[in-house]
């Protein structure tokens, strides 16, 4: 299951946070070499993410699909259901919608194998919240869901890294 963790220096997220976002991140480890592009697929087509996309259709009038999910792993495009690209490189991307960012980070762990050892990933997963008021304070609903956003983005996590498996990447 994945697990909390520290938001990376010098990420994306890191500047999130720098910014007075509220940021949370977390991480599993795969076995593999895997890639960013591997990462987003993987991540948004599962089944979980698959409800909040079909969410985001019904609630919002944003609606995409797996093929849409492939152009923004590939960099065909920079924009997905509600969300926007604000930041991209060859391991992580920042995703923006309203005040809110979504982020995804992969860490090849192959640089530190030892003998008999196989290739893994380490991938992040975090989020980022800015205040909508002008104090910096978060409202209600913010502290009343934060609950559930913990549990959900583990399990967010952990479907990706079970899916990046099953497939094969």
């Amino acid at each position: 299951m994945p697990a909390l963790s520290s938001v990376p220096e010098h990420s994306f997220l890191a500047s999130c946070k720098d910014s007075g976002a509220f940021t949370d991140c977390y991480t599993i480890t795969v076995p593999g070499n895997l890639g960013l592009a591997e990462f987003i697929e993987a991540f948004y087509t599962t089944r979980l993410f698959k409800t909040e996309r079909w969410l985001l259709a019904k609630i919002l009038a944003c609606p995409s699909s797996d093929n849409q999910v492939r152009d923004l792993a590939y960099s065909a495009a920079n924009d997905f259901s509600a969300w926007r690209v604000e930041q991209r490189s060859d391991r992580e991307i920042l995703l923006a919608f309203g005040q809110t960012r979504s982020w995804l980070y992969v860490e090849p762990l192959s640089e530190t194998l030892k003998n008999g050892e196989t290739p893994a990933t380490r991938l992040y997963f975090g989020s980022a919240v800015f205040p909508a008021r002008t104090s910096g304070k978060f409202s209600f609903l913010f502290h009343a869901l934060g609950g559930f956003h913990h549990i959900y983005s583990r399990c967010l996590l952990a479907a990706a890294a079970k899916r990046m498996q099953v497939i094969g990447h």
